[in-house]
């Protein structure tokens, strides 16, 4: 007996139109339980939808590029006896059959039939028409199509085409298609915004990423014109979460207080237990004191345990301690969340930050993982520096970063004595607090970190 089942997409969090980067299968293809059917790509990470039973693929109903929510069909499986011995479709057969979907978007005859079209409405009205080939370059006040952007631009010849017939700058066109890809309908639809926008308003759509929030943008140049350059793509993390810091840059009125704290004795206890983690395969760091000291100071200063509500008129206090880490990875920075840290003791976030910074840095981490912040801590302390601005998390209201610790004299009332100083940069969201609790948090932190016995009190 044999069996149609639908896939369908999982609990993915509060997500909703989550973009689809990958598609993995074909049909015919056999497919064995927890193998990645396709991959979905959010503003914060990227996840893996798992085959949640054997069988063979009948129907694909997604494509790269569709955006999915929990609960949309991704495919069809026939499951059984019948579909076991079925044998897998080669490799090559699962790119043949993907690759009509990237080119549908495209087809060539609609191409030719729309060529002929701009001719007929030349003969009623040749003055006014005479002036429509020039309205595409218009989006570009003053300049010629940038021949070296447009070269590199990620684009069938058909749509090279169709873009120098109608003027169009290939590299001022971000595609919607598959790896970023200009599709005929996006070079259609930037002319579209072309004819029916201001010269004001087209010229801000040349450089989106600097128009927000009506600030002028940054002028484009040529760099080629001063020597040898290079374009290097940004990571997908890096595209997606850019506007995310941005957003919180221009939203929030960020202010930083600057600390130090005497971490000395604490550090010290650390490299004990430290010690004998390296014999059992994980290791302690000061994150997980951290972690501990900022939680303590929550709870004496609530308001750091708060966002403040859409129309800005209260505060949302929250009951839980969820910590963010900044974890670097090689496609960026991403934040996994550690729930309930009031709950664990040093020795168990230790263990959990190990496991996840691995699960980070393989690109393991789901939706879930980092969503329910209440605050982040930015640790450069591996690398260096003395002092930083980390940008508020938002709808946070504050951030911790983390520099290089160092040793340093420090007057004791009789004698100067070398401490190890740990620098703290703590920023705020100068709506719900203001410069006064912000310098009591910190200094808070610095009594707590000062000595360990006071993380568990």
């Amino acid at each position: 007996m044999t069996a149609v089942k639908d896939v369908l997409v999982p609990d993915i969090g509060d997500f909703k139109d989550v973009e689809i980067i990958e598609v993995n299968i074909s049909p015919g293809q056999q497919v064995n339980e927890e193998d990645p059917l396709i991959t979905l790509e959010s503003d914060k990470a990227s996840m893996e939808v798992p085959a949640p039973f054997s069988g063979t693929v009948q129907e694909v109903k997604v494509a790269v590029g569709d955006k999915v929510s929990e609960g949309s069909l991704v495919c069809t499986v026939e499951v059984g006896e019948a579909s076991v011995p079925e044998p897998p479709s080669p490799d090559g057969e699962q790119e043949t059959d993907v690759e009509p979907c990237r080119a549908a978007p495209q087809p060539a005859p609609e191409q030719k039939e729309e060529q002929p079209s701009p001719a007929p409405k030349e003969k009623p009205q040749p003055a006014a028409e005479a002036e429509a080939p020039a309205s595409p370059p218009a989006a570009e006040p003053g300049a010629a199509v940038d021949e070296a952007a447009f070269a590199k631009a990620h684009a069938s010849p058909s749509v090279r085409r169709f873009a120098r017939e109608l003027g169009a700058d290939l590299g001022r066109i971000t595609g919607s298609g598959p790896k970023g890809r200009i599709l005929k309908e996006d070079v259609q639809a930037f002319v579209k915004g072309v004819m029916t926008r201001p010269p004001e308003a087209a010229a801000a759509q040349a450089a989106p990423a600097a128009a927000g929030g009506g600030i002028p943008p940054i002028p484009e140049i040529d760099f080629s014109q001063f020597g040898a350059i290079e374009e290097v793509e940004l990571s997908r993390i890096k595209k997606k979460s850019g506007p995310a810091l941005h957003r919180s840059w221009l939203n929030v009125p960020h202010v930083t207080h600057h600390e130090e704290a005497d971490i000395t004795d604490v550090d010290a206890y650390r490299k004990d237990l430290d010690t004998e983690a390296k014999e059992k395969g994980y290791r302690v760091t000061l994150l997980a004191f951290l972690m501990k000291a900022c939680v303590s100071a929550m709870r004496t200063y609530p308001n750091f345990n708060s966002s403040l509500s859409p129309d800005g008129s209260k505060l949302i206090m929250k009951k839980y301690f969820h910590i963010g880490i900044a974890v670097d990875t090689p496609g960026g920075l991403v934040v996994p969340v550690f729930r309930d840290v009031d709950r664990k003791g040093v020795v168990e976030l230790s263990k959990e930050l190990g496991e996840t910074s691995i699960r980070a840095r393989d690109g393991k981490l789901g939706p879930a993982d980092m969503q329910g912040a209440c605050f982040t801590i930015s640790s450069l302390g591996g690398i260096g520096g003395t002092a930083f601005t980390p940008i508020v998390n938002a709808p946070e209201v504050a951030i911790l970063g983390v520099t290089r610790s160092k040793m340093a004299p420090v007057w004791d009332g009789e004698n100067f004595a070398p401490r190890n100083m740990l620098p703290l940069s703590l920023s705020y969201d100068h709506r719900v607090i203001d410069g006064a609790l912000a310098a009591r948090f910190a200094a808070n932190l610095r009594y707590l970190l000062g000595d360990v016995r006071r993380l568990v009190l």
